[in-house]
């Protein structure tokens, strides 16, 4: 039996980036939809909030009547599809956190970083609104697992995110009530966040789940660009009944 999935993206990218990874799923026999998050698009208002981002999202599923799907949500992509599995938890089958943020109520992303990404964030934040990924950072701890060209290629693709996506507060009232089942998957290379208790995703994130399944992959935090095909399979697993 095929499964619908909803791909929710990261910071920096847009829905452009889930194209090889739906490839596989259709492959696989599964449909799969991928909206743009709002403010996420190249050129977009970077000024949009993290509510406007969950509502973009919202009124995606909405126009195209998806029901029965499971959700899924990389990084920043957790913090939005936990509000809005808030507001259609009857429409979702089950949500699958892809080395993703897991929110407390009334958190931010920008709660759960380490201090200096904190500091980075608000120093080169642009007029607009909006924040790019230095490269460094993105060549050694978000895609520590592709040769150079890959890795340039792939930040090619990237765009100033909205910053109030990462700062504004988000308030999650019935999140942790909900019954929809829920899974995360690991990326066991992941050093976008730092490894281990403080800042890592895992336990750290998943355990904020309550019951949950834990399926891995090997890769860094952008397997989406270096191994589309085991992510897609792996989400297959992560969504599966």
């Amino acid at each position: 039996m095929g499964y619908t999935f909803v791909l929710v993206h990261g910071s920096w990218h847009d829905n452009s980036a889930w194209a090889p990874v739906i490839a596989r799923l259709e492959e696989l026999g599964h449909r799969a939809f991928a909206p743009t998050v709002a403010g996420h698009e190249p050129g977009g208002n970077k000024g949009v909030s993290h509510a406007d981002c969950v509502a973009s999202v919202v009124d995606y599923i909405a126009r195209k009547d998806l029901k029965d799907f499971v959700l899924v949500g990389h990084s920043f992509g957790g913090t939005v599809i936990q509000p809005v599995a808030e507001q259609l938890a009857a429409r979702i089958r089950r949500l699958v956190f892809w080395n993703a943020f897991v929110l407390q109520d009334g958190e931010s992303l920008e709660d759960n970083v380490p201090p200096h990404y904190k500091a980075l964030f608000a120093q080169i934040a642009q007029p607009d609104g909006g924040v790019m990924l230095p490269y460094p950072i993105w060549r050694d701890a978000f895609i520590n697992d592709a040769d150079g060209d890959l890795a340039k290629q792939a930040y090619d693709t990237l765009s100033p995110t909205p910053r109030r996506s990462h700062t504004d507060k988000v308030p999650l009232k019935t999140f942790f009530s909900l019954e929809i089942p829920k899974s995360y998957l690991n990326c066991t290379e992941d050093t976008a966040l730092p490894p281990g208790a403080d800042f890592g995703w895992h336990p750290r994130m998943s355990s904020r789940l309550g019951l949950y399944r834990l399926v891995q992959m090997p890769g860094s935090h952008e397997v989406i660009f270096t191994n589309p095909r085991l992510l897609a399979e792996k989400l297959v697993e992560a969504g599966r009944d």
